[in-house]
């Protein structure tokens, strides 16, 4: 099954800008196709195997800062290609 995941990484701390590059940097690493736009990162793939893979990039995240927080959205289907009809 498909998803599309857009994240928010908002760490709370005054260095913030470091931690939100390496994380968007190890999603771009991966397998899965990775948008981006000034407010949040998409990724794109099967559920299966994109929730372990996001699970444990997360947990990096949270490991290495004191205070942060995820906002995550998800959608069943890949959407990917959506292009505005307006």
């Amino acid at each position: 099954m498909k998803v599309s995941i857009e994240l928010t990484l908002l760490p709370l701390n005054n260095n913030f800008e470091e931690h939100i590059i390496h994380f968007i940097k190890r999603l771009r690493a991966s397998e899965f196709t990775v948008l981006e736009n000034p407010m949040s990162t998409q990724i794109y793939g099967e559920y299966d195997k994109l929730m372990p893979f996001l699970t444990e990039e997360i947990k990096k995240s949270f490991e290495s800062q004191e205070n942060v927080v995820v906002n995550l959205k998800m959608v069943k289907s890949d959407r990917s290609n959506y292009e505005p009809h307006f």
